[in-house]
């Protein structure tokens, strides 16, 4: 027996075109983001101190262990494919050409790497939504450093996707060097994240 083919729910029942116009037409404040996961419009205040502290380290700790002609991005918006959504990570590695190549969008699984940070009021989407809407896209690997997790705080690097589900490739906890595999093949220091 085959299922129907379901839309993801749409904000005031508008199509995937009107909630991308109404998406685009958003005057979001200073330092908010507006993001579209699974048929929804998500308005986020700015992140907190220690989610932007961690977020500069990690930034920061990457650019060393970068393949030439990439580099880490923030405040980029990536499509997720199926009309699922506009993702913005904390942290995205894409190649250099592709910021530079004159079309307005980018392609989430034209990434190497997308790093999300949580926050309590995000903590729901990391986990869930925005790790499906990844793994779909085909990002080869998602770091999910979740400050609130109910076990304590925990970093997670999820990889190889298939068929729209990753692998667990690697957790541990604050503190632990970060094992990332090929194209960075280094383990980078998360020894001062703070937790909360």
């Amino acid at each position: 027996m085959s299922v129907p083919a379901v839309e993801p729910p749409y904000i005031r029942g508008e199509t995937w075109d009107e909630l991308l116009r109404t998406w685009e037409a958003l005057d979001v404040p200073e330092g908010w983001k507006a993001e579209i996961i699974e048929g929804y419009i998500i308005v986020s205040p700015a992140p907190s101190k220690p989610h932007t502290y961690i977020a500069s380290k990690l930034h920061r700790r990457l650019l060393p262990v970068l393949p030439e002609g990439w580099d880490v991005y923030q405040n980029v918006d990536v499509r997720i494919p199926l009309r699922s959504g506009v993702f913005q990570p904390d942290l995205v590695v894409l190649p250099e050409a592709l910021m530079l190549d004159g079309t307005p969008e980018t392609q989430a699984g034209d990434a190497a790497l997308v790093v999300e940070v949580t926050s309590r009021g995000n903590a729901g989407r990391d986990r869930v939504e925005k790790l499906a809407g990844y793994a779909r896209a085909g990002v080869p690997l998602y770091l999910l450093v979740d400050r609130v997790a109910s076990q304590g705080p925990v970093i997670t690097l999820f990889g190889e996707p298939r068929s729209g589900v990753y692998r667990t490739l690697w957790t541990g906890k604050f503190g632990d060097p970060i094992p990332l595999p090929d194209p960075f093949d280094q383990a980078i220091d998360s020894g001062d994240f703070p937790a909360g």
